[in-house]
């Protein structure tokens, strides 16, 4: 049997921590031998991103002895103040399905900071996971404020409006993604079938040949380019 590295072991997991990789069970596999071996009193200060790697690693496995272990030693270490630390009692109600009390407290994280990056993107997710549509388009909204270069989340805002026929708001979303990223053709798409939706045909078919000038055998797009010729 080969024997267990710690220091590979800790190398892997810095690594993964500097690229944002989550591989969850790995993270949980290598975290809970690294516990169990009481080599973490050897990590210095790099025990706190360790652990908190290691807790969220073990509430997306639904690991909640180890994920419990690592809050309360972030618990005692931080306290409730620390803004970071409450997002991961957020996380653990998520995890937990108690999504009113998380949404507590990603609220709370909010009216203290309401530019809190970790907070915004895990409040937005459980809106959306929620169906709280209207909620929802208020988030993206506020957070789009301060990150207005995040397309995911001009993505996200546009299919909201599109699910709820507001087809205005829906294609400005588009214009903002094609001024971030003018070399995408599915933004292009997005807006030439929003474009067709409001009987702007001649828009439309301007954006389904740009589509088909960044990709020329996108099938989608020589389909469309039909559809505004066959109302003329």
């Amino acid at each position: 049997m080969t024997r267990f590295n710690h220091a590979e072991a800790i190398n892997e997991l810095q690594e993964l921590r500097t690229t944002n990789e989550r591989c969850c069970e790995r993270v949980v596999s290598l975290a809970q031998r690294i516990i169990d071996d009481n080599y973490t009193s050897t990590l210095g200060d790099q025990v706190w991103p360790f652990y908190e790697q290691a807790a969220i690693a073990a509430l997306d496995t639904q690991n909640f002895t180890l994920a419990n272990y690592c809050i309360d030693k972030l618990k005692h270490r931080f306290t409730e103040k620390s803004l970071r630390f409450r997002r991961l009692l957020g996380m653990r109600y998520e995890a937990q399905g108690l999504l009113d009390e998380a949404q507590e407290v990603y609220d709370s994280i909010l009216k203290e900071d309401e530019t809190n990056l970790l907070a915004s993107k895990r409040q937005i997710a459980l809106l959306k996971a929620r169906r709280k549509d209207h909620e929802l388009m208020e988030a993206l909204t506020s957070y789009l404020d301060t990150y207005y270069d995040d397309c995911e989340a001009w993505l996200e805002l546009c299919e909201v409006y599109a699910s709820k026929y507001m087809y205005e708001q829906a294609a400005f979303c588009c214009q903002e993604m094609i001024l971030l990223q003018p070399s995408n053709h599915i933004f292009y798409l997005k807006y030439a079938e929003i474009c067709y939706t409001m009987n702007q045909y001649e828009m439309a078919l301007k954006y389904y040949c740009k589509v088909l000038e960044l990709c020329t055998d996108h099938v989608r797009a020589l389909y469309g380019l039909h559809l505004p010729l066959n109302v003329y």
